[in-house]
This record gives structure tokens, sequence and C-alpha cells, in this order.
């Protein structure tokens, strides 16, 4: 008798309308197999997630069919938004340390404080495999601009008196220039893992860490806190 009481209740509930509103309760449906279409800006939107979540790792360009939708949301306002939204995440956090003057907030370079997108839009939005000869050269004209909201961050992180260290594969930066000459030429995560506890041995305190990579942000002596901010762009 409970039993059937207790299935007579979940079926009312399922079947339950939603009061003053034209939405379905359930539009869900399950779907069988792994070959269903989807249209190009949903399976995009997708790809897009899943590199963001580092779900997808090691891939070496954006999808062709996929151009169109990394273009779009890199020259519109999703990618100033999403970053804006990490920034503003990264700086909210700051704010309720109780900083030290061995306290820094590590900074990447590439497309975290600089943007390539310049470069990238010349070549395919991330859809033409990297050549890392032509990309060289583009750095040298020193045409890279600083990203807005990371510019702020790091404004904003100075008035709170945390120190920033802007860490890349380059030896010698500084906000708005590289120095393509000096490239260091080691893999991203080693590199940084190394100078970040080089940093730690000389009695730093990693506050923070961001990064438009998750190679910025993993590895050893990472901080007490990593925000990645979005790239589909490559990945490193």
């Amino acid at each position: 008798m409970n039993t059937k009481l207790c299935v007579l209740f979940v079926l009312a509930f399922v079947t339950w309308p939603c009061q003053g509103s034209d939405y379905q309760v359930f539009p869900l449906r399950m779907k069988t197999g792994y070959n269903e279409q989807y249209p190009t800006e949903v399976s995009c939107a997708s790809w897009r997630l899943g590199v963001e979540a580092n779900n997808l790792v090691k891939w070496k360009t954006v999808p062709a069919p996929c151009q169109e939708h990394v273009a779009d949301y890199l020259l519109g306002d999703q990618y100033r938004s999403d970053s804006k939204t990490v920034c503003r995440e990264a700086y909210f956090y700051a704010k309720t340390l109780n900083i030290t003057q061995k306290d820094i907030f590590v900074f990447d370079v590439d497309d975290t404080a600089l943007s390539n997108l310049q470069y990238f839009a010349n070549h395919g939005f991330g859809v033409e495999e990297h050549n890392a000869t032509a990309f060289k050269i583009w750095v040298s004209y020193g045409e890279a601009f600083a990203l807005p909201e990371t510019l702020k961050l790091y404004n904003k992180l100075l008035a709170l008196g945390i120190k920033v260290v802007l860490m890349n594969g380059y030896e010698k930066v500084v906000f708005g220039c590289r120095d393509p000459s000096i490239y260091s030429g080691k893999l991203s995560n080693a590199f940084k893992s190394s100078e970040r506890t080089k940093l730690a041995e000389e009695g730093f305190r990693i506050v923070g860490n961001i990064g438009d990579q998750w190679s910025d942000i993993l590895g050893d002596k990472r901080g007490f806190r990593t925000f990645k901010l979005p790239n589909p762009l490559y990945y490193d």
C-alpha cells in the first residue's frame, strides 16, 4: 500500500503543471548514441567549454567549423565580459587578504596581460597551425596591447600593496613589451613552476596566480588561489 502511494506521489509531482508559466517542466529528453548532430554554433560552444574546463587537452588547432564562432566570441562582448568576471573575482579575493610586503600576485603575459588577438586574426583565429617563427616576428613589432580588464586588476592590486610579477617564456618583460630575442625556450608549465619555486624560496608569498592557459596556473607553488582567463585560440 505504501509503495503504491509513493508511486502515485512521484507521478503526480512529475506531471504537475508549472503554474503561471509557459515553460515545459522537463524539456530535456534522453538521446541514445553519440552521433546526434547539433547546429555548429551549439557544438562549437560546447567545444569552447571543453577547452576552458581543461577537458580537451593537447589539441593543435581550432576546428575549422568553429572559426567563425571563435572570432565572434573574441571580437564580441562575451569575451570582455568573461574576462571582467575573472578579474573582478581576483580583486574581490585580494581585498580579503592581510597583505604583507612579501605578497605577490603572478600574472602570465601572452593573452593574459598582453593581447595577441591581432596576430591570430591574421592567421585564421587558431585554425592555422601555430608558426613559431611568424609569431616571434610579430612579437618583435611590439604591437600587442594591454588587455583592459587585466590592466585594471594590475593597477588595483598595486593600490592594495600587492606586488605583481609578470611571468612568461620571455625572460625580460614589462607591462606592454616583450623581448623575443631572449625567449627562455622552456615548456611553459616547467618554466613557470621553476620560477615560482625560486620566488617562494626567496621568501615571497604567492597569494594569487592568473593566466589564460592551464599550464600557467598548474604545477608547483601555484599560489593560494588561481584564476583562469578565457582563451580558445590555442593550447599550451
